[in-house]
């Protein structure tokens, strides 16, 4: 997948996490890019970890629900982090 197709992945998964995690409203679009693209790569190493198999870099419904959870987790850290500070 090239880079134009992470953009669009992370921005969609970023903005779904950011919409499930009540979010939305103090994200901009960029930052919903990054939280998708880092989601992707959580997302896909916890898939890795599970399974045993490679995280495949292609678009797909999978890889778009594994870059969600990934930056639902994501963000739920990041929430965490600023709660104790």
């Amino acid at each position: 997948m090239n880079i134009i197709g992470w953009v669009i992945i992370g921005a969609i998964a970023g903005w779904i996490a950011s919409m499930l995690m009540g979010r939305n409203e103090s994200m901009g679009w960029l930052a919903n890019i990054v939280v998708g693209i880092v989601g992707a790569i959580i997302g896909g190493l916890i898939w890795a970890l599970i399974t045993g198999a490679s995280f495949g870099a292609s678009f797909s419904i999978g890889t778009l629900i594994l870059a969600i959870i990934g930056a639902v987790i994501l963000l739920a850290i990041v929430n965490m982090v600023r709660r104790t500070a």
